[in-house]
């Protein structure tokens, strides 16, 4: 698999930066498209990518177009039918999707795999970051910009290898896990799955390709056919009592918490989470189960007061409930979730921290078919919200779907509920009072974060 070349289409991707990344790091030549120039792109170029963003084989630089010497990575994001990826097929190129370039670089690693349709972002960057703090090393491919690590590739001493498992076009199931976690298994990614059943049974395959003596880590409301009896099963909750969870939980200033965390063989006190919210308790649960698992499959002992303390020091992800204001007067915080289970864990979480107060909820839909399968649920999801701005659908990959516009959200929203260009959104709350304000979604409803955030620090000072 070994090449001096590796050309990346969809490039500016987090995982596809990822590899990246990786490949710059052994001193390879990357090279790559993608649609757009993002801050991810800019950081890629300063480490040393070509990138290009016109789809046209003459941007390919001349030194990739040799197949001896040259892989090519894409993401199922880039269709079939892209100038590029064309002309790597035809002139026999070796052609491998991002999913089946980390099988190859997980071989012989202690793989911790985090997969579910939701939380795996962050319970997967826990268990990076729980790695590093108890053993002093552990690499990591992540699905997310790690504060901790200032990236969402890590590079460590050791074997232990984290591992963001995404379920989106079946990539997962390149990865033979020893430890994995299921987060969740909802009704997402149906233009590709078709439907819920077939969701449900990719993820039992998954837990099919978890190695013999290895462990599964499950939600515990999730339900999925197991046939894997060579493995050790556990199960976790946010304070349903089980194999791992919390309890004696304590809401403390700025919407954190402090907990007692129970193990099947201890229960470690006054735990406390760097970041706030409850459904990262949860998320705190599960990662710290993947990694006394990986402590038990090495006979190695699972150090408490170095878990509390990494638990205390973690810093979350970028767009994972991320505050850009927290005062009395005004709360901006930014979210990544695009589902509507995703939507309701983080309005319910906001909500609890910040009681009595009046909560904003800003969402981009993400996808037509994600939007067509499930508006009534984001309806009720968002309808939790005081009062609701809906922007017009992030397309990605997709083409419009007649019928299938923000507006089949907005009429089933049961608060006050308005629709903004993305354009104008720092400019519509500058005109609104505000108190708690979210913004949701997983397009580039992220490139308004500086604006929105900027408008609500004026007004505080203006209180």
């Amino acid at each position: 698999m070994q090449k001096k070349h590796y050309y990346f289409l969809g490039i500016g991707g987090i995982g596809m930066s990822a590899l990246a990344r990786y490949f710059l790091h052994e001193g390879c030549r990357v090279a790559g498209y993608d649609r757009t120039p993002t801050r991810l792109t800019a950081e890629l170029e300063q480490e040393g990518a070509e990138i290009h963003y016109d789809e046209s084989v003459e941007a390919i630089p001349v030194e990739m177009r040799d197949p001896q010497t040259t892989l090519v990575v894409y993401t199922p994001a880039v269709p079939t039918d892209h100038a590029e990826y064309r002309y790597f097929v035809e002139q026999g190129f070796t052609i491998e999707k991002r999913s089946q370039m980390l099988g190859y670089l997980s071989e012989g690693k202690r793989v911790m795999a985090v997969a579910g349709t939701h939380g795996k972002t962050t319970t997967s960057t826990l268990v990076a970051w729980l790695n590093r703090a108890m053993t002093g090393g552990g690499s990591a491919f992540l699905g997310g910009i790690s504060k901790n690590f200032a990236g969402n590739l890590v590079l460590g001493e050791g074997d232990r290898l984290a591992v963001e498992a995404d379920e989106f076009d079946r990539s997962f199931l390149r990865l033979k896990p020893d430890v994995a976690v299921v987060t969740s298994v909802d009704p997402d990614h149906l233009d590709i799955y078709g439907t819920y059943e077939a969701v449900k049974e990719a993820f039992s395959q998954f837990v099919e390709r978890i190695k013999p003596g290895g462990a599964l880590i499950l939600k515990a409301d999730v339900e999925i056919e197991l046939r894997n009896p060579a493995i050790k099963l556990y199960r976790y909750a946010y304070d349903t009592p089980c194999d791992f969870y919390a309890v004696n939980i304590r809401l403390e200033q700025g919407g954190h918490y402090r907990f007692d965390l129970v193990m099947p063989d201890r229960t470690v006190k006054d735990c406390t989470l760097g970041i706030p919210g409850w459904v990262n308790i949860e998320n705190a649960v599960a990662a710290v189960a993947s990694v006394w698992c990986a402590a038990r499959q090495e006979g190695i002992s699972f150090e408490e007061e170095r878990m509390r303390a990494a638990l205390a020091d973690f810093s979350g992800v970028k767009r994972r409930f991320e505050f850009y204001l927290n005062t009395p007067e005004q709360v901006y915080m930014d979210d990544y979730a695009h589902h509507p289970r995703e939507l309701a864990a983080a309005l319910t979480s906001v909500c609890r921290m910040f009681p009595q107060r009046r909560v904003t909820a800003i969402f981009q839909p993400h996808l037509y078919t994600r939007t067509r399968d499930l508006y009534v649920e984001f309806a009720e999801a968002l309808s939790e919200a005081d009062e609701v701005i809906l922007l017009p659908i992030y397309p990605a990959r997709e083409l419009p779907i007649e019928g299938i516009t923000t507006e089949i959200i907005a009429e089933r929203v049961t608060v006050p509920c308005r629709i903004v260009e993305r354009e104008k959104l720092a400019e519509t709350l500058a005109q609104m009072p505000t108190d708690v304000v979210v913004t949701f979604g997983a397009g580039n409803i992220d490139a308004c974060c500086e604006g929105v955030a900027e408008v609500l620090k004026n007004k505080r000072k203006q209180a």
